[in-house]
């Protein structure tokens, strides 16, 4: 029996040999990019049609107002919404600074009325920074602001994510997913900060190109920053696969990615509309990048299964690679080869080693 006769050669890249995994049963129905889908879609449904919006959340500091006011303090709210507060989803309230004398309105406060699930799931600074609430992470690529916005995600995902999935396996391909919306979050978050940070130090009508000026208190919400990453990793795989940009410009996948790309830094650097989704889209993009071309760092994002999990350390340790028939303890390049393997997948071998693995399957037929 040669090497590619063996069970661990032919298996998947998320972890045990298909046929196994169907014979315990333990094969999902789905792959994981439909169960994103599903996910996604299934949240929306339930926060938009069958949960009713039970929370006022602020989400949006007006302009007039000091930006850092929220997460500073120094200022309090008048119980007197402004507008039919019982019959519109939206309402604003006067903000006091009750350390004048006497007090007096320095700025205005937009309440949102929120369903559970985005309330406890979407992603802003002030929540990460003064709250810690560090699952929102995660939690925000799961919500989408209306119909539009969830229909454009996921007809990204479903065309690129199965190609992404294919190629580095299901819990592989999951870890890119999460990583490169965390990373879209880490991205908002620094320019939020940094652009709080130019106001406190300056005054708060500057405005530095590249930065966000938008409140703390602002709701990041969206697949978009995974999804970007994944039509990255699709422009690495398959560069020159023909899309229809925004379902109407066909031109070769790579060129439409950096395209969103370019729109991305443009929007960003002069404080367009929607400049701090742009900087999520930005996060995910470049974790994408990377990831895709470095795919040995997704093992052991799910450590905190143990063993449960074939990518983590853990499970590693435990298990090695079975050597083919013919090789021995002493055929140090075949052994170091195969170690690189259980590390890092087999589309990290160059030629030569390949060539060497199949030289030693030969010699153990």
């Amino acid at each position: 029996m040669g090497i590619y006769d063996r069970d661990y050669y032919r298996e998947d890249r998320g972890g045990a040999p298909n046929e196994l995994r169907r014979r315990r049963g333990i094969l999902p129905a789905w792959s994981v990019n439909t169960w994103l889908i599903v996910t996604c879609i299934a949240v929306f449904v339930i926060d938009s049609y069958i949960i009713p919006s039970t929370f006022w959340r602020p989400v949006q500091v007006g302009r007039d107002l000091p930006i850092g006011v929220q997460v500073v303090g120094g200022a309090q709210y008048r119980d007197q919404p402004r507008g039919p507060e019982n019959t519109s989803p939206i309402f604003v309230r006067d903000v006091w600074d009750l350390s004048q004398s006497p007090p007096a309105i320095v700025g205005t406060v937009t309440y949102q009325w929120m369903p559970p699930l985005k309330r406890w799931l979407y992603f802003s600074t002030e929540l990460a920074v003064k709250r810690l609430e560090f699952w929102r992470f995660i939690g925000f690529q799961f919500l989408h602001a209306d119909q539009y916005h969830l229909l454009f995600n996921m007809v990204g995902l479903f065309f690129f994510g199965g190609m992404v999935e294919e190629y580095l396996g299901s819990k592989r391909y999951l870890a890119f997913y999460l990583l490169c919306g965390i990373v879209g979050a880490l991205m908002y978050l620094l320019l939020n900060l940094l652009g709080i940070t130019a106001s406190l130090m300056f005054h708060e009508g500057i405005r530095i190109p590249g930065l966000l000026f938008s409140s703390p208190v602002t709701p990041l919400v969206g697949a978009s920053a995974g999804i970007f990453g994944v039509i990255m990793a699709g422009a690495y795989l398959a560069p020159r696969a023909t899309v229809l940009l925004f379902f109407v410009l066909p031109m070769p996948l790579w060129v439409a990615a950096y395209g969103l790309i370019a729109i991305a830094l443009f929007v960003i650097f002069v404080g367009g509309d929607n400049a701090g989704g742009q900087a999520g889209h930005l996060g995910g993009a470049i974790a994408g990048w990377y990831f895709i071309r470095h795919p040995h760092h997704l093992h052991g994002f799910f450590d905190l299964l143990g063993r449960a999990d074939p990518t983590s350390h853990h499970y590693r340790r435990g298990k090695r690679i079975p050597r083919p028939v013919g090789v021995g303890a002493g055929d140090a390049e075949v052994n170091r080869i195969l170690d690189k393997i259980s590390t890092e997948g087999m589309r990290s071998l160059t030629d030569e080693e390949k060539r060497t693995l199949s030289d030693a399957s030969r010699r153990g037929r």
